[in-house]
């Protein structure tokens, strides 16, 4: 998607977590993320979108530290969050396409990559802070979910870091039925390998609109919000390993 596409993107769902953040409630559950009360989900977003704003802004080349966590809560929590939303969408709107810094997945540039992860970061706290209310996550977009999918497939879990791992090889196909793309993953005892592929048979196949594999594929939905072929143990291999977290 283009950097324009994804910026906008940023905007409505930032927009949308402080909404759903303040409907909640600062001392709602958040069910997508057990451990979290919607302040915990708050101040983790805060601190992430101002320790991104400060990689585009300051222009750091290597891994810089985040800040701690606000203690702020209440109104003044949700005027951090969007305080830290707005710096963020403005850091991403205007700086130069050429800026250098820090990254750590594939990217065309420094502004695709950040600006392509805080618009997926944003959109799954979004959903989670939709949780809250105890309903479904509100829509997303078909071709911005297939995006979503595919940084996770292909960048997360193709880094050496990604738990995802069988002793047997092993694979899953990614199947949205709302767009033209199709995924083949491959599980082995090295880290997953991700390629836009249908050719050949699969061990288990996940197809659903874009919207709800993406939403499923990090774990915002159960897996029966898909529809599972073949081998389902290869999906809860998924479901159980691949979860990513900030540490």
């Amino acid at each position: 998607m283009e950097t324009a596409e994804l910026i906008k993107s940023l905007v409505r769902d930032g927009q949308l977590l402080a909404a759903a953040a303040v409907e909640a409630g600062p001392g709602a559950p958040v069910p997508t993320c057990p451990d979290w009360q919607v302040r915990d989900l708050l101040r983790h977003i805060s601190m992430v979108h101002r320790w991104a704003t400060a990689f585009v802004t300051e222009g750091y080349t290597g891994y810089h530290p985040a800040e701690p966590e606000t203690g702020l809560d209440g109104d003044e929590l949700v005027e951090w969050f969007r305080e830290g939303h707005g710096l963020l969408v403005a850091a991403l709107s205007e700086a130069p396409p050429d800026v250098q810094c820090w990254t750590f997945l594939p990217a065309p540039s420094p502004l695709a990559f950040w600006t392509r992860r805080q618009a997926h970061e944003t959109a799954i706290h979004r959903a989670d802070a939709e949780s809250a209310l105890g309903g479904k996550p509100g829509p997303v977009a078909a071709a911005f979910a297939a995006d979503g999918i595919a940084e996770l497939l292909t960048g997360f879990h193709g880094r050496s870091r990604s738990r995802v791992r069988s002793e047997a090889p092993l694979s899953l196909r990614v199947r949205p039925l709302d767009t033209d793309d199709v995924w083949t993953v491959w599980f082995s005892t090295d880290a997953p390998r991700t390629e836009p592929s249908d050719e050949g048979p699969a061990d288990c196949e996940l197809s659903g609109t874009a919207e709800q594999l993406y939403l499923a594929l990090w774990n915002r939905l159960p897996l029966s919000a898909v529809s599972v072929t073949g081998d389902a143990d290869v999906a809860r291999l998924w479901r159980d390993r691949s979860p990513v977290t900030w540490s």
